[in-house]
């Protein structure tokens, strides 16, 4: 038996994250749950050593002429990298930046990003730390200032930005593309109603393409908009700290196709949603008034712990009067707050809009702040809205895999079966009759949420990445997973499997190597090392796993100079 180390510090380059500051513990029977659908199979985690990083180019702070951004290079942003007004920043598919400190890409009023990436050759912002050792906010990430209208007087300054300003009187702005790009362990709360976001939009008009986008792991929230009419298509928020989607200060844009997977150990103790909106901080009537049109939204949460700081779904407050239609929510401990006088009025006169959206396994799926006695359960249900209410996730007939932030279900970068079943409810429902969606924006679909049944696009497929954390960036050009077949260890196995104690891994090692053997929890930490860089010999090894485990799921892993595998166990003591 080799020594058992206890190890505070998640040093593994495996799939589930490794950040959780603010960690609580799962119980048992939600473990068993998830458990139950989740095959104990070895996990498809082989990749090729990770070599040296290359040495990166460190961005300047100012970037005031036309540059190309390629992708046989590494690009490191140490602090905040301001693009003036007359520069172009070009961006080349398959390019990987990394970001450190306040590393932050800022592309001012007057200036673009062309960073339009393929599905095939994503463009990659990430943490400049090793596989294994990214955390959230590790570095800030994108902001992009427009001159679109906002509804704030004078020159006022983006969150988390100092001295920069945004808005204007072009809603036809153009502030470049972004498309295909992936942005991972960004978002910093520097002060409080001060932070850097995964994508932070300030004044960005509708000229400017942002189509195809993943944030990872934000420290604050993954998209948010301050105004601008920009619109978006194919959003993907995962595991964000704070907020999914917040629009204020005067957004009016239209956002389609956009789905959120929480962590549901991560939260903010500001209260963590996936929409928050307001018109502004004071709820005034400055125009113009935060009225953005979203629909098919997929937002998944489930197995929230009861010292949960996830508040609810939608906040929806200070006046605001944004519509959300053919969406679906799961999991929040409340669904809709109408927060205060305005936002319940905008709800009255048909200002604020939900229709044809479902609420799953949301305890509290109506309730309200600021005083008052508006009936937000007779909004919700009114049955000109059509919004559904089930009393349970499972009503939803989804594939588990859509609820796991960390993703390990053997597909390219983890990425989960978001395509509907047959039999489930959100296939159809969805309508399109409402003014609001009119204008040639919005697809015409019959279902609700962001994804449809077999047979049409998962358009999260092949170009985001649900394993970040064990990605290796220090290839130029490639951002995508390697998967190739494991050759060195084979037949990795538990037994028993479920264990209540006791229990051996299994594998066998083609040729002699030194191996690693870790033991992580749920959250992706390493509670047990058993193994730490040990020669052993080809042929079948046999490994015992510690018996001062505590119930809970677990996965082993083994790793060698060439691979990692994985395999999933149960202990039920």
């Amino acid at each position: 038996m080799g020594v058992l180390v206890f190890s505070p510090w998640p040093l593994i380059p495996f799939s589930f994250i490794t950040y959780l500051p603010i960690m609580k513990k799962l119980v048992l029977p939600i473990l068993l749950a998830v458990t139950a659908v989740v095959s104990t199979a070895p996990l498809a985690l082989a990749q090729a050593v990770c070599p040296a990083a290359p040495t990166p180019i460190t961005v300047p702070g100012t970037i005031s002429s036309d540059v190309t951004w390629t992708s046989n290079n590494v690009y490191l942003l140490t602090d905040r990298v301001y693009v003036t007004s007359g520069a172009t920043l070009t961006i080349q598919p398959g390019t990987i930046i990394k970001g450190t400190g306040l590393g932050t890409l800022v592309i001012e009023r007057g200036a673009r990003l062309i960073a339009d990436g393929t599905a095939a050759q994503p463009i990659v912002f990430t943490s400049n730390q090793p596989a294994g050792m990214r955390n959230t906010g590790d570095w800030g990430g994108i902001v992009i200032l427009g001159r679109a209208p906002i509804n704030q007087p004078g020159t006022p300054i983006i969150e988390g930005v100092p001295g920069r300003s945004f808005g204007g009187t072009d809603p036809n702005d153009n502030s470049g593309i972004l498309r295909y790009v992936r942005i991972e362990y960004c978002g910093i709360a520097l002060t409080p109603n001060n932070e850097i976001n995964g994508l932070t939009m300030g004044g960005v008009g509708a000229g400017t393409i942002i189509d195809y986008v993943q944030v990872y792991a934000s420290g604050d929230d993954s998209f948010e908009w301050f105004g601008g009419n920009v619109n978006a298509k194919h959003l993907v928020a995962v595991s964000a700290v704070d907020d999914d989607f917040d629009t204020d200060f005067g957004y009016s844009g239209k956002v389609q196709y956009a789905v959120s997977v929480r962590n549901p150990a991560v939260d903010d103790v500001s209260g963590s949603t996936a929409f928050e909106s307001d018109n502004d901080a004071n709820g005034s009537t400055l125009t113009p008034i935060t009225s953005p049109v979203f629909s098919n939204v997929s937002a998944f949460l489930q197995n929230v712990p009861s010292t949960t700081r996830f508040t609810r779904a939608l906040h929806l407050r200070r006046n605001t009067q944004i519509s959300i239609f053919n969406s679906v929510f799961t999991g929040w401990p409340q669904g809709l707050t109408l927060d205060g006088g305005p936002a319940q009025t905008n709800a009255t006169n048909g200002s604020l809009v939900l229709k044809n959206n479902v609420f799953a396994g949301i305890a509290s799926p109506y309730t309200q702040q600021s005083g008052g006695s508006y009936n937000v359960q007779g909004f919700w249900e009114a049955a000109a809205n059509a919004n559904q209410t089930l009393s349970t996730i499972a009503a939803l007939n989804l594939n588990a895999d859509n609820f796991s932030f960390a993703n390990t279900n053997g597909t390219p970068n983890g990425v989960p079966a978001f395509n509907l079943p047959a039999n489930s409810p959100l296939v159809g429902g969805a309508a399109f009759s409402d003014a609001k969606l009119g204008g040639g924006f919005f697809d015409n679909v019959a279902y609700r949420g962001a994804f449809g049944p077999a047979g049409t696009a998962n358009w999260a497929a092949g170009w985001t990445n649900f394993n970040p954390q064990t990605t290796c960036y220090n290839r130029p050009g490639l951002t995508l997973a390697n998967k190739q077949a494991d050759e060195q260890v084979q037949g990795l196995s538990v037994a028993p499997n479920p264990t209540e104690g006791a229990a051996k891994l299994t594998f066998e090692l083609k040729k002699a190597n030194v191996v690693t053997v870790r033991v992580l929890d749920v959250t992706g930490r390493t509670v047990a090392v058993v193994r730490n860089g040990q020669k052993l010999s080809t042929g079948v090894q046999n490994v015992e796993l510690p018996t001062s485990l505590q119930a809970g799921l677990y996965v082993a892993s083994v790793t060698t100079g060439e691979t990692t595998q994985a395999v999933r166990f149960v202990v039920t003591k």
